[in-house]
């Protein structure tokens, strides 16, 4: 078992300590843990300290949690941010496709987020993509600007949420279809995109399909299908019917 070692990045005593235990509680893979309670600390402490993971706590005086991403050129680990609830930052961190924990922190969440570490290498170069990708879209004023940051088989698909047509349902995966590129299968849920795309006017027509309004040309005869504006028909199932008719302002 690969033992792991741990900076947490918190200006509250307080929530260090209470993560620190939980870490301690429930992971017995990790060997040592450190703290810092800002980001000019945590930077004092990678001069001589080379952690797997960083515990990188959002709302910070002085200097927040980007701050410190944006200090560090080439970070060798992971991040796992840590926040009270805040909709921008947690949006731009989701759309980055990177890990973080809602305080207060919840055991089983912790130990899923540690697991998908241990399952990947730390610092591998999509990870420091993705931190870039953070870095700059929490940098504009408008989540619809947001680039959306997706690894797959094919390596870090980066997209705008305009470019996307409609997702579709493959067993635990899901297929996205863009404007202006393939197809690409991503390794996460139907369920986990709906989740993040939900300040946006997406549709889902039916269990398996989730579509873009804004690329809904028209529907079919008998109201069963929309058409997109590739011609492609998705189908709405009877038990999604009425909900769309709404959501387009039609009658069912």
């Amino acid at each position: 078992m690969k033992v792991i070692k741990v900076l947490i990045v918190d200006d509250e005593v307080k929530a260090r300590n209470v993560l620190r235990h939980l870490i301690e509680a429930h992971l017995p893979n990790v060997g040592e843990v450190r703290q810092a309670g800002s980001v000019d600390e945590a930077l004092e402490v990678l001069d001589h300290y080379s952690p797997d993971i960083v515990f990188l706590d959002v709302e910070m005086p002085y200097r927040n949690g980007f701050d410190f991403l944006r200090s560090v050129r080439d970070p060798q680990f992971d991040v796992i941010f840590t926040t009270a609830f805040n909709q921008y930052a947690v949006q731009a961190i989701r759309f980055s496709a990177l890990d973080y924990l809602l305080k207060p922190v919840d055991p089983e969440e912790l130990i899923q987020a540690v697991d998908r570490h241990v399952q990947q290498s730390a610092g591998e170069p999509h990870s420091r993509e993705l931190y870039r990708n953070l870095v700059e879209n929490v940098g504009k004023e408008d989540i619809a600007r947001f680039r959306i940051a997706v690894p797959s088989t094919e390596g870090v698909q980066f997209f705008m949420v305009a470019d996307i047509l409609r997702l579709e349902a493959e067993g635990s995966y899901t297929r996205i279809v863009l404007t202006n590129r393939k197809p690409f299968v991503a390794s996460r849920t139907l369920k986990h995109f709906e989740e993040m795309l939900a300040d946006f006017p997406f549709i889902r027509t039916h269990k398996s399909h989730l579509v873009n309004q804004a690329h809904i040309t028209g529907m079919t005869a008998g109201r069963d299908h929309v058409i997109l504006s590739d011609d492609s028909r998705i189908e709405i199932s009877r038990r999604k019917k009425d909900e769309v008719m709404k959501l387009l302002g039609l009658r069912s």
